[in-house]
């Protein structure tokens, strides 16, 4: 069977150069392996996402002349996908209902460190790690969030050790076979109050149902390989082969993100580039250089 690949943004703004690389990235992979591209919309946050930004992605992606196969999955439309998987973690105990927010573990764990005057341990993505005081308060009211029991999931493992296939390189190198150090991570969010699944429980699931054999996506996203790559053993759901591809940064040395105004592909477009002139910009870009403000 042809590899399956899959570009997955999420409709919270306009694409920009760090995600025209990335897509690039994904169908100059395919296209070396024979394999096909699908397209995700990541759109599970219903919240921040827009319709007319994920109508825009399609737009910017035709624009770069990459088309892709199949309907677009859209995760807004399979909440019912994300609710079974997570119903079968908590049957066997591994999930567990907490009424604290990221910024309530943050607050708390400030105070904790304060007091006792050490750093509190943190994930790999800076996060203060669980369990604190208050952490497991169940009550219908206050729940806001469904943790992960990181003990309780590494148990199940009875002691085996996971890794992935990693045809890229990570942050400090890493390539080949990398062990995965889910415990690293702590009691991570399966699903909020608002939200029905986070994203790593959503793209482990979507990465399964829709038969993916290769992830491509940028380094901030290597570590999180390891919450994915536990999920994948205890759904018992296939693991892809990754790559993890280097990020786009300003000129002060920042990945480029849409949150920080980074410049767009459509502003872009209208400045003058060409998609010659873009894709010259992502061929430059994966090589140490950083990000001018013209082709």
């Amino acid at each position: 069977m042809a590899p399956v690949f899959r570009f997955a943004p999420s409709p919270t703004g306009h694409l920009h150069l760090g995600h025209a690389l990335s897509a690039l990235c994904v169908w100059r992979a395919a296209e070396a392996a024979g394999g096909k591209v699908l397209l995700r919309i990541e759109d599970i946050d219903v919240a921040r996402c827009r319709r007319d930004y994920a109508d825009a992605i399609e737009e910017d992606l035709a624009w770069l002349g990459l088309s892709w196969e199949g309907d677009v999955r859209r995760q807004s439309e399979h909440f019912d996908d994300y609710g079974e998987a997570l119903a079968r973690l908590e049957t066997r105990g591994l999930v567990y209902p907490s009424r604290l927010t990221r910024a309530d573990v943050s607050e708390a764990v400030a105070r904790v460190e304060e007091a006792e005057g050490r750093p509190w341990p943190r994930d790999p993505d800076g996060a203060a790690r669980l369990p604190i005081p208050g952490a497991r308060e169940s009550e219908a009211e206050t729940r806001r969030a469904l943790r992960l029991d990181m003990a309780a999931a590494l148990a199940e493992l009875g002691g085996e050790t996971l890794s992935w296939r990693e045809e890229g390189v990570g942050p400090a190198g890493e390539t080949g076979t990398v062990a995965a150090l889910p415990e690293r991570w702590g009691d991570v969010v399966l699903a909020r109050k608002e939200t029905p699944a986070s994203y790593h429980l959503a793209v482990t699931v979507d990465d399964a149902l829709q038969g993916v054999t290769h992830v491509v996506r940028g380094q901030d996203m290597f570590h999180a390989t390891s919450v994915h790559r536990l999920l994948q053993r205890l759904l018992g759901l296939p693991a892809p082969a990754y790559r993890h591809h280097r990020l786009v940064s300003d000129e002060d040395g920042r990945k480029l993100a849409k949150s920080r105004g980074s410049p767009s592909l459509r502003s872009l477009r209208v400045s003058g580039w060409s998609r010659a002139d873009v894709i010259a910009a992502v061929d430059r870009l994966l090589t140490p250089h950083v990000l001018k403000s013209s082709p």
